[in-house]
């Protein structure tokens, strides 16, 4: 079973759809003992940093996905669920994140080009990134996003896009897997990518 976090998030119910659509036995919940019992945990999301952790903190789920990744349990962020893994973001710059992975939030520069950032966007991937076994090189991702990952430690970074500046769009260290774009939108590419995560 592959539990997905409910933390009042935005955009959850179509994360649940995708593993569904896949024959995969998924459901939504805080509960934590279903949490830590989980072959599989999802932190999807989109909305605030700021209100995001505040409602992981309400919901006494932090503690809970520390545990998660500690027993090395295969964990993916999605969109916010990938930011809220770092230290810090612009977006609520006095709000700790649960700093598992190293790095920081910035906004999206103002290059002319329009913040969000929302729509189909290419990424370069790692393929040696179970995330994205058997498909192409740069393959298109959608997006929903005005703040972006800068990871600390290049080698954790499995793909990057260019919106304005270079962003690290997915990133995997040990058990811990994120992307800033949103598989379940993404189409195929998206679904294979799920299915990748299923799989390991």
């Amino acid at each position: 079973m592959i539990a997905i976090i409910d933390y009042d998030a935005g955009n959850i119910k179509s994360v649940e759809k995708a593993l569904l659509y896949l024959g995969e036995e998924a459901e939504i919940t805080r509960d934590k003992q279903k949490i830590l019992n989980a072959d599989k945990v999802i932190l999807p999301g989109v909305g605030n940093f700021g209100d995001a952790m505040s409602n992981l903190h309400k919901y006494e789920l932090v503690p809970v996905i520390r545990e998660v990744v500690a027993k090395k349990t295969p964990f993916l962020g999605i969109c916010v669920g990938l930011q809220l893994l770092f230290e810090r973001s612009d977006e609520s710059d006095k709000v700790e994140g649960l700093g598992i992975l190293h790095g920081e939030i910035l906004r999206i520069p103002d290059t002319g080009l329009k913040i969000p950032q929302m729509g189909w966007n290419n990424i370069k991937v790692d393929d040696s990134c179970p995330l994205f076994q058997g498909l192409p090189k740069e393959p298109y991702v959608y997006f929903v996003h005005s703040y972006y990952l800068k990871a600390k430690d290049a080698t954790m970074v499995k793909a990057t896009t260019e919106y304005g500046t270079l962003i690290h769009a997915a990133v995997q260290k040990d058990n811990v897997y994120a992307c800033q774009f949103h598989p379940e939108k993404s189409s195929e590419v998206g679904l294979q990518i799920l299915k990748n995560f299923i799989e390991l």
